[in-house]
């Protein structure tokens, strides 16, 4: 099953500046042949649920092998039965309607 994913990873007992383990996972999210798009606060991910999820734990095992104690993630996600729906697709659909 396809599945749009927002992903926020926060190492936690890192001190104030994460991005070192932003870009780790990014890396992990990158090699798993996932199709990402970082943001401010968070990195959406396009693919399938087996694969994307696989990666986050990854991700997790990679951050926790940096040093972070802890990690506190945010996920939200959608699935569609009815057609595909690329990340693309949900903003083109939101600009044309501006």
């Amino acid at each position: 099953m396809k599945v749009l994913v927002d992903l926020c990873v926060v190492p936690l007992g890192v001190g104030v500046s994460v991005s070192s383990y932003i870009a780790a996972c990014e890396k992990v999210l990158t090699e798993a042949g996932l199709k990402i798009a970082l943001h401010s606060y968070g990195t959406n991910i396009e693919g399938e649920w087996d694969e994307v999820f696989a990666a986050i734990k990854r991700c997790h095992e990679v951050v926790h092998g940096m040093g972070a104690p802890r990690i506190t993630t945010t996920i939200k996600l959608g699935t569609r039965t009815d057609r595909n729906q690329s990340m693309e697709d949900k903003i083109r659909s939101v600009r044309e309607k501006l």
